[in-house]
């Protein structure tokens, strides 16, 4: 019998600083902080295979509703930013469902939130009509988009 996919466990975003990233998602987004470890094990060297890898900090958060994201910090090798854009390949980003969107954007505005939106969009088309959506940025320019459905 061939092995096949039978769910899903998590998201992985590397970030420079876990503490940074987690005033952002748990502070700010309001995920709720479920774990943080620093991990030195030998089999996570042997799983990312990364050339002078120390440690890695590593925190897991919840997404209401159920699903997790694991937020990792590597330590030891020069680390370099990801930053891209979204339709650039190997980019990746989350989308969170929101209510009350345009109230969020003006708060996270007001503190400083980077958006690659301009503002709230409507769609007006496809699978999603009639909903609101916007693309934010986490402290290291990882796309966070938000969705309001109606």
């Amino acid at each position: 019998m061939m092995g096949r996919i039978t769910g899903f466990i998590h998201s992985g975003i590397t970030v420079r600083s876990l503490s940074e990233s987690l005033n952002f998602y748990v502070d700010l987004l309001g995920l709720e902080l479920l774990s943080t470890q620093t991990v030195t094990a030998d089999y996570v060297f042997k799983i990312v295979e990364i050339p002078g890898l120390e440690k890695v900090e590593i925190a897991f958060v919840k997404i209401p509703g159920g699903n997790e994201i694991e937020i990792l910090e590597y330590g030891g090798p020069k680390t370099y930013p990801g930053n891209a854009r979204s339709c650039d390949y190997g980019t990746g980003h989350i989308c969170l469902k929101v209510d009350d969107l345009e109230s969020i954007y003006k708060d996270f505005k007001e503190k400083g939130v980077q958006f690659q939106s301009k503002g709230v969009v409507d769609i007006t088309s496809g699978a999603n009509k009639g909903a609101k959506a916007l693309y934010m940025l986490d402290p290291d320019g990882y796309i966070i988009e938000l969705m309001e459905n109606l």
